[in-house]
């Protein structure tokens, strides 16, 4: 590194920081600001799993039966049971107003066809547009319900002479072994928070690159900051994007520790930093980019929001990669976040070793500085051209 550019670097870099430190909102926005957000949103997935969700039970049998099924329902973990309902209009009001997340409908003769040995059913409402929600009611319903199903099976077979042990294995001849290979408690702050933190950061990180550098064009004061670089548009760039890469990747590290503390590998933990710097400085490089290509901060902005607000939902994440149509997948894949979540995953997960990272690492490198290289290029041609100044 040559004098001259090293020279170039510290100017630029302490005009940065002056503007930073002039403009108190920019610095919030890229220091206490996402840091707040980030604890925010670890506090909101604290509590690891939904538990006690509200559901109701509209009783129409008032029986022995279908008070025990009751009882096992509101000893289900992830079950509440909310107050009586007197009726379906009382249950349909309670569904739409939100004071329950679902009904379940025991229907009059319940215990009749019980005793009688025919099937009987009961009906769960619920409202699946709450994804989320409704799978987890569902499952614990499922399971009082089954377990009460059994109970009563396993009975009449004892008192039809079935030994005990011959009743219960009886009445489920095959059963399915279901392990979890991975975060088998199905920890939410593991599986959303550790995956929207990247999501949020990534974002403000192309907002960032697009404000900096935009800024100077809508100003009009591009000519100052190469003139503070002598005229390189590499150190000018490097270093007015290095003080929100630093901000960023200091957030970025404390949420990310603040979260998983010594659970983290230690082998893990510098590649996973290492990839998330990488994506900061992509970003970072790609909002520059497109403010200098399209010498418009609104643009950039713009971009920037279309880019990356929409792009958890296509990480694979949320929803499965294999289940979008061809061309949300290929836009899926064509967007960094992607990869770095499934790498995420494999590194705190599914145990990678941080060599098999090597490849995203290098990849996300190597877009950094060719978005890099395409910025400088351009500023070289608009920081002096007055019909790039001024733009909105």
């Amino acid at each position: 590194m040559t004098s001259g550019w090293r020279s170039a670097w510290a100017k630029v870099w302490a005009r940065e920081w002056a503007r930073m430190g002039a403009s108190p909102l920019d610095l919030a926005m890229l220091s206490w600001v996402p840091l707040l957000l980030g604890l925010l949103m670890l506090w909101t997935f604290s509590a690891g799993q939904a538990s006690r969700l509200p559901i109701a039970v509209l009783d129409q049998d008032h029986s022995a039966a279908s008070r025990q099924l009751q009882r096992l329902l509101d000893a289900a973990p992830g079950l509440r049971l909310a107050r009586p309902l007197a009726d379906a209009a009382e249950a349909r009001s309670a569904l739409q107003g939100g004071a329950v997340y679902a009904v379940l409908v025991i229907p009059a003769g319940l215990a009749r066809e019980l005793k009688s040995g025919r099937a009987a059913s009961v009906t769960l409402l619920h409202n699946a547009q709450f994804a989320t929600h409704s799978g987890l009611i569902q499952k614990d319903v499922r399971g009082a319900v089954g377990t009460m199903s059994a109970g009563i099976e396993i009975l009449a077979r004892e008192k039809r002479g079935q030994a005990p042990q011959a009743a219960t294995q009886g009445f489920e001849p095959l059963r399915a072994g279901l392990g979890s290979q991975y975060n088998p408690a199905l920890n939410y702050q593991q599986f959303l928070a550790t995956a929207l933190m990247p999501a949020l950061l990534h974002l403000l990180a192309m907002v960032a690159g697009a404000w900096t550098v935009g800024r100077e064009l809508r100003d009009g004061t591009s000519p100052a900051w190469l003139d503070a670089a002598a005229g390189q548009a590499w150190p000018a760039l490097l270093a007015k994007l290095a003080p929100a890469l630093m901000l960023l990747g200091a957030v970025d590290a404390a949420l990310l520790f603040a979260l998983l503390g010594l659970g983290l590998l230690p082998s893990g933990a510098p590649m996973l930093l290492a990839l998330h710097a990488a994506l900061l400085a992509l970003y970072l490089a790609l909002g520059a980019a497109v403010a200098l290509l399209a010498r418009s901060l609104r643009l950039a902005l713009s971009a920037a929001g279309f880019i990356t607000a929409p792009a958890f939902a296509f990480s694979g994440i949320g929803f499965p990669l294999m289940a979008m149509p061809e061309g949300a997948r290929l836009w899926a894949e064509a967007l960094p976040l992607t990869w770095l979540m499934q790498a995420q995953v494999g590194l705190l997960q599914q145990g990678w070793a941080a060599q098999r990272a090597l490849p995203l690492l290098a990849a996300l490198t190597a877009a950094a500085l060719a978005l890099l290289a395409l910025a400088a290029w351009r500023l070289r041609r608009v920081a002096h051209d007055p019909t790039a100044w001024g733009k909105r």
